[in-house]
């Protein structure tokens, strides 16, 4: 994310309270030890509903992603949600049930404070998800900041100090992480052309999308194509 790595693994779970720009990649995984994940996406409705029963308890944004152990009740939650998978006939009398147990281990848990802002509506992190929507709709064009503030509710400069709070960057570095994350999907994925993938995502000059690739990714998008071209030939000749 931006430049921050995170790193988790068995044991371990990465929560995503903000639609950020991320860069994901596997690196271990095997035929013996597969690399296999749950992800479930937090319902805020659940959220707001579980706040109000549990009463007052503090209310934490912190980072917008963060790595943390997956606690005890959450695993056995979400293992007993697993099995349901094996008799499908319990899924539509014990999925909701089992779902709504899960939000409130996570609720009572660790990352607890930052998952009930989600759940206040009206709260900056749901106003702030409404310009993030606007940005990722149309990323390839300037933005507009008094369109973006005017969606989430609030005025120019309290909307800036809020989107950098929620998602830790300012609107202008999101947009560009989101274009340089697309061109850089579009490279090495569609074989496409490093000038053709700049101009796709908004960038007027390649030099300045040169520049700005590398101080992301760490290396320039030509070496970054070559590099896997020859990791996809070492994988064919394994």
């Amino acid at each position: 994310m931006g430049a921050s790595s995170l790193d988790f693994g068995a044991g371990e779970s990465l929560l995503i309270t903000a639609d950020v720009p991320t860069v994901s990649q596997i690196t271990r995984a095997s035929l013996a030890a597969p690399y296999i994940s749950v992800v479930f996406e937090l319902d805020p409705a659940v959220i707001a509903e579980l706040v109000t029963e549990i009463g007052p308890l503090p209310f934490v944004a912190g980072a917008p992603v963060r790595v943390d152990p997956t606690e005890r009740e959450v695993a056995d939650a979400t293992l007993r949600l697993l099995r349901l998978l094996d008799r499908p006939a319990t899924i539509p009398v014990l999925q909701a049930q089992l779902l709504r147990e899960l939000h409130y281990w996570l609720l009572m848990g660790r990352h607890g404070g930052a998952i009930r802002t989600l759940g206040i509506p009206g709260s900056h992190a749901q106003r702030i998800a409404r310009a993030v929507s606007l940005i990722r709709s149309d990323f390839a064009k300037p933005l507009r900041m008094e369109q973006l503030a005017m969606a989430a509710g609030m005025g120019v400069s309290s909307f800036h100090a809020h989107f950098r709070a929620v998602t830790s960057l300012t609107p202008l570095q999101f947009q560009k992480q989101l274009r340089l994350i697309e061109a850089r999907r579009l490279m090495l994925s569609d074989g496409e052309a490093i000038s053709n993938a700049a101009y796709a995502v908004g960038y007027e000059s390649v030099p300045q999308f040169t520049r700005e690739y590398g101080r992301l990714f760490g290396v320039t998008p030509a070496r970054d194509m070559r590099a896997t071209k020859l990791g996809e030939a070492a994988s064919l000749i394994a």
